[in-house]
């Protein structure tokens, strides 16, 4: 059975950064570009530093980092931060090899979306690499649209990834209403 709960204590946290730290060791995994990109943006120091402020970058009212359990045991997490006003980004979600294919994937968008909804963002951006090809179809079918880039993209990372945008707002959110 799956919950998706809302990362609250020390404990959870900690299966956060846990999860986190296989999700950076899964991207590893990948196409030797995605790999570089990895290594250069995201090596360990740095990387460590940012699992240490998860829980500041990450905190409510402007941010929320959930968590996915199945039968009790943590296979996925997500989290969210405000990037602008009105405009909330989505980051590391990620699912573990126990709980692929089960829609712990859809579980944790969906609560993130939720969130974000209720917290009261105009729209959600988030990034995923160009091979996850799994990933960028459950976007897509949750109604995240294609878009240039919203930030400023190192020259390394430009053909490596996708970026996607939905609005919760007005006209156009009408249409990306997940029943």
């Amino acid at each position: 059975m799956l919950k998706v709960i809302e990362a609250e204590t020390p404990d959870h946290f900690d299966e956060v950064r846990r999860l986190c730290w296989e999700y950076r060791d899964f991207l590893l995994t990948l196409d030797a570009k995605s790999v570089r990109v990895v290594k250069t943006f995201y090596p360990r120091d740095v990387y460590a530093r940012l699992m240490d402020e998860i829980e500041v970058e990450h905190a409510p009212p402007g941010g929320g980092v959930r968590l996915v359990l199945k039968d009790g045991h943590a296979v996925g997490c997500g989290m969210f931060r405000t990037i602008g006003p009105g405009i909330a980004e989505i980051k590391r979600v990620f699912v573990n090899d126990a709980a692929r294919g089960t829609g712990a994937g859809y579980a944790v968008m969906m609560s993130l979306i939720e969130q974000c909804r209720e917290q009261g963002f105009d729209c959600i951006r988030m990034d995923t690499g160009k091979p996850l090809e799994s990933a960028t179809r459950l976007y897509l079918s949750m109604g995240f649209q294609l878009r240039d880039a919203y930030s400023e993209i190192p020259e390394i990372a430009k053909d490596t990834l996708l970026f996607f945008e939905m609005p919760l707002s007005g006209a156009q959110a009408e249409n990306t209403q997940i029943e």
